[in-house]
């Protein structure tokens, strides 16, 4: 289920409610990428103050509003606070454009199958509205919890396409690659 304007839309799943980022949601922000633990295998996405946690929303923010879709705010529909955030942006890979999906969560969320809800929904909604770009995953070989997410949101491995990432080998999964 998915209304259309930009701040309004919401994402629903079994258990999620899933919606472009706010201004209000800097704070999460902060918080999901500020922690360590959910850095380990991109540190160069870790942040330390609340302005870059503003910077990466204006970067967010824009990408929905240039394209229509973009990083997603992923609560637990029964209940307050955020978990994380799931979505897909623009970028060129070997020469192509292709969406990449993203996907971190608090630690308080692992383990319960939240990612790879909301990336199959994530996944699913993009692959219809964005039909001819590719969906891909960049995951560093050590995170198997990533790996398995991109696995269940339909990607597969593409390994003619792992590529150095600005943390390290990136292994390419992908979905709706031209043939």
């Amino acid at each position: 289920m998915l209304e259309r304007s930009h701040d309004g839309e919401e994402l629903l799943t079994a258990r999620l409610s899933l919606r472009p980022p706010a201004p209000g949601d800097i704070d999460a922000i902060l918080a999901v990428h500020s922690d360590p633990a959910t850095c380990l295998h991109n540190p160069s996405d870790a942040l330390s103050s609340r302005e870059e946690a503003a910077e990466l929303f204006q970067r967010w923010d824009a990408h929905w509003r240039r394209l229509g879709y973009g990083y997603w705010v992923v609560r637990r529909r029964d209940a307050g606070g955020t978990l994380g955030f799931c979505g897909t942006k623009l970028m060129e890979l070997d020469g192509a454009s292709v969406l990449n999906l993203f996907y971190r969560f608090a630690v308080s969320s692992w383990g319960q199958g939240v990612a790879g809800e909301a990336a199959t929904a994530v996944v699913g909604w993009v692959t219809e509205r964005v039909p001819d770009l590719p969906v891909i995953a960049r995951v560093r070989p050590a995170n198997a919890a990533s790996q398995r997410v991109a696995l269940r949101a339909g990607l597969v491995r593409a390994e003619h396409l792992d590529v150095a990432g600005e943390d390290g080998l990136d292994w390419i999964f992908a979905k709706n690659l031209p043939a």
